[in-house]
């Protein structure tokens, strides 16, 4: 078993798809989508989580997933590697058995549990058969209740990081995504990351103390989400999460930011990251939205940046990359906007010779899209995608927890796994090319260029504004 911290996967890929899109392709079939999948959830609270449970048709499988505000946004002042720490020494030994004994326990039920590390959240997932489910709850919760934080544990884990860290700075992809959201997001804000210097530095003052208080803190049910989905029966999970959890106490209370106002972008910026002896040169381009994915305007938006940016009949994957051969990857959408306001983004890579013309050629169609909006055709397809995506990942138990537990974080209530559809359809082409025009204007987007350029210096520089 492998702890899984995405500070850095949420740097180098933001998410684009629509807001209750879930993934899952590879997890066992579920039964097909319910006709009302609200009125067959189970929700309590137990034990200080906010449980949810679905019986599904899948047989003798479950999957499970839970979060709780543990964050990097939550991180001490004297330290904001804490957080990440913490979560990487989940899985790392409690004070009853070693990390070995706990993954012998797991892999000889072919058991699965898993912890990453976001800005927000302290996101779990699991997976087991139904039968052993009472075991892979017990595993669970002593890790969270009673991880170790054992000493030699801790300089493992800083020695991993600071090397991973180290690794990921020589990729072009890191640096230009990490550049604009230090541009993007002032000190403070939820989306700006710890520059990785910063934070490898900060990895190296962490001590097993700092890692305990942090956890006393901020682990615990209080703004706790578990859910329990495949081949279960709800009162057998409520008894379950009861039992294990008994007596435990604390954690913080979720109070989300306020959202900016809109059009908040910093003026136009082209920031460059020359590194040495890259073959490509990674984009970014883009500016924030003012919006949080809740916003009545943020899904219509989302919307309409698929059209732009998201699969194989966006425009900029069938002008840049199909038509002109300029990219093997471009795509756009919105993104980082589940707790705070997010951003609008486009990422693309290119060969050194082909930079400039895939810039103008990028340009060329964000202006078209922004200036003339969508066509009626283009919105009657994205919709059909969406839509279709989106039943498809509920056909898996693996996509079924991750929408429920998208959309409570998002602050629906569970009415909203049934009427997504409804309202994606619904949505109108004059509303949707508005909140183009009024939410991204292509005249204010900062720009970030991380690679070997043509004609610049071989040696890793920095020019531009400094974040």
């Amino acid at each position: 078993m492998r702890t899984r911290c995405s500070r850095l996967i949420r740097i180098l890929a933001a998410g684009y798809a629509a807001a209750a899109s879930v993934s899952g392709a590879t997890a066992e079939p579920a039964s097909p989508p319910l006709t009302s999948i609200a009125s067959q959830l189970t929700r309590s609270r137990t034990a200080g989580w906010d449980l949810v449970s679905l019986r599904t048709g899948v047989k003798q499988v479950v999957t499970l997933r839970a979060s709780l505000p543990a964050g990097d946004r939550f991180a001490p002042p004297e330290n904001r590697a804490v957080p990440t720490l913490t979560g990487a020494l989940l899985d790392q030994g409690t004070s009853r058995q070693s990390k070995f004994s706990i993954a012998e326990k797991l892999e000889g039920v072919g058991a699965q549990i898993s912890f990453s590390v976001e800005s927000t959240l302290l996101q779990i997932r699991a997976k087991c058969l139904s039968k052993d489910l009472p075991l892979l709850l017990e595993l669970l919760a002593e890790q969270l209740r009673e991880p170790a934080f054992a000493a030699e544990e801790v300089e493992k884990s800083k020695r991993q990081w600071t090397g991973f860290l180290r690794r990921q700075m020589e990729s072009t992809d890191f640096r230009a995504s990490e550049s604009f959201s230090l541009l993007l997001y002032p000190p403070g804000h939820p989306n700006r990351p710890e520059p990785a210097e910063a934070f490898i530095a900060a990895i190296q003052e962490v001590t097993p103390d700092q890692l305990r208080a942090f956890h006393a803190e901020f682990y615990g049910p209080e703004s706790g989400t578990l859910v329990v989905v495949g081949d279960l029966d709800p009162a057998t999970v409520q008894h379950e999460v009861a039992r294990v959890f008994r007596d435990w106490r604390g954690g913080r209370r979720l109070v989300a930011p306020a959202a900016a106002a809109v059009r908040i972008s910093p003026s136009r910026q082209d920031y460059t990251v020359t590194m040495s002896d890259k073959t490509s040169v990674s984009v970014v381009w883009g500016q924030r939205t003012g919006l949080t994915a809740r916003h009545e305007d943020a899904l219509t938006l989302r919307v309409g940046a698929a059209v732009l940016g998201r699969g194989f009949t966006s425009r900029l994957l069938s002008k840049v990359r199909d038509e002109e051969g300029l990219t093997y990857d471009i795509r756009g959408g919105l993104a980082s906007d589940t707790f705070s306001d997010g951003e609008f983004r486009i990422t693309a890579s290119f060969a050194p010779e082909s930079l400039e013309r895939g810039l103008a050629s990028t340009r060329r169609e964000l202006e078209a899209w922004h200036r003339s909006g969508i066509t009626a055709d283009e919105l009657s397809r994205v919709k059909s995608d969406l839509i279709g995506s989106y039943k498809v990942g509920l056909a898996t138990t693996d996509g079924m927890a991750g929408a429920i537990l998208d959309s409570i974080h998002l602050g629906y209530d569970l009415s909203w796994l049934d009427r997504y559809p409804q309202v994606i359809a619904a949505l109108s082409l004059e509303r949707v090319n508005q909140t183009i025009s009024s939410y991204v204007n292509p005249d204010q987007l900062v720009l970030v260029k991380a690679g070997t350029l043509p004609d610049r210096p071989s040696s890793a520089s920095v020019s531009g504004s400094a974040p």
